[in-house]
């Protein structure tokens, strides 16, 4: 399936699986309208695809926890192009910290990004995607299928989030409205970096071995071929698949399992 005067709005596109989704449908001949903070950089990043793709790029300064941001997203995409066929919701942020040590605020700043951004945006863009019988995407989590300890806010927002997309999906049925849950396994960004401790500051160093974990490019890949096969959910890693078998058929056994999975990491929260 070719892009070619398709529209796609992006959040949280100046970095990570953002920006690899940015390039990977700019490839395939869509023009983009991508959304974050990071203006400077996202100009940058907006300037470079459409100089090495030929395609149209706008940047549009977004922070999604804001609605108004969201509503001119929205509208900045359907000012230039005259549609919208695809909105990725992937704008996020998470979180280290037990829950018993945790300031609140981290909580309320988890769900507003990562779960109240993707409302807001979907709100705003759900007239375009059904005239277009277009694709809402949510860029979620295994930690949306499973809570995970020392992620209380990460993993609320993302199971809120698949909720969200379920219940948006049966409600347009008969509309052929696309919408599809793309959960990546553990993924090499900066997401861990800049993710929320107890007090509601940036963690820094990363808890985890990044080497191991999937690139957001091999993500993009997979996020578009699913837009273009119109999936419904995917589920990006094998032990992925295996943690959401798992949490069907033996979830107290997979309590265990989790619990020393974390006790490896980095500076372990739970020991």
């Amino acid at each position: 399936m070719s892009f070619k005067n398709k529209t796609v709005v992006i959040t949280g596109a100046s970095s990570g699986i953002g920006k690899a989704c940015a390039e990977e449908f700019a490839k395939r001949g869509a023009n983009l309208i991508l959304g974050a903070r990071q203006y400077v950089t996202l100009c940058e990043i907006a300037q470079n695809l459409e100089n090495k793709y030929s395609i149209k790029a706008v940047a549009v300064v977004c922070d999604v926890s804001k609605e108004k941001d969201c509503e001119i997203l929205i509208h900045q995409a359907t000012q230039t192009f005259g549609r919208i066929d695809v909105l990725i919701n992937n704008a996020g942020i998470s979180m280290r910290a037990l829950f018993k040590d945790l300031d609140l605020i981290v909580l309320r700043n988890l769900m507003d990004v990562n779960f109240w951004g993707a409302v807001y945006c979907t709100k705003y863009a759900l007239p375009e995607l059904l005239k277009n019988e277009g694709s809402v995407i949510g860029v979620s989590s295994i930690a949306g299928y499973r809570g995970l300890p020392g992620r209380t806010g990460y993993s609320a927002s993302k199971f809120a989030l698949n909720g969200f997309l379920e219940s948006l999906r049966v409600e347009n049925l008969k509309n052929n409205l696309h919408v599809m849950v793309a959960s990546p396994g553990f993924t090499a960004s900066n997401i861990r970096n800049v993710a929320l401790v107890k007090d509601g500051s940036a963690q820094g160093e990363s808890s985890m071995d990044e080497g191991k974990m999937m690139t957001s490019e091999e993500v993009a890949n997979i996020i578009a071929d699913g837009v273009v096969k119109r999936k419904r959910s995917i589920v990006m890693t094998g032990q992925g698949k295996l943690t959401v078998l798992l949490n069907k058929i033996v979830p107290a056994w997979l309590d265990t399992l989790v619990y020393n999975h974390f006790t490896k990491e980095k500076d372990p929260l739970i020991k």
